[in-house]
């Protein structure tokens, strides 16, 4: 055995939440199944451009297991700019879930 401790080993000072452990066993194996981890992630996945515009408000998950997204921006004067930008969103989140995810993208102010 080596003497350095894997990462297993090490607790923390509080204690976790079952969605936060799945949530990083989930990124350990590369399984992204969840529209809560879409949202934990929104930083590393849009980016600082439109990460810094916008925040995820709602997600709503239709039927047919696809997801419409209401995106909130900062400053209601960056909506127009958002709704240019939706293509590139929904490109990025599909990217993202590996298959079309998204069905629909609308904004709240």
């Amino acid at each position: 055995m080596s003497n350095q401790p894997n990462d297993f080993s090490k607790r923390s000072k509080r204690p976790q939440t079952i969605a936060s452990a799945m949530g990083d066993l989930m990124r350990i194996f590369g399984v992204r199944a969840s529209d809560a981890d879409l949202v934990k992630r929104w930083d590393k996945i849009m980016g600082p451009e439109i990460s810094g515009i916008a925040s995820i408000a709602a997600i709503k998950k239709t039927r047919d297991g696809t997801f419409n997204i209401t995106l909130r921006p900062t400053n209601p004067a960056f909506t127009l700019q958002l709704s240019y930008m939706s293509d590139e969103i929904k490109e990025k989140i599909n990217k993202y879930f590996g298959r079309d995810a998204v069905a629909k993208i609308s904004f709240r102010k």
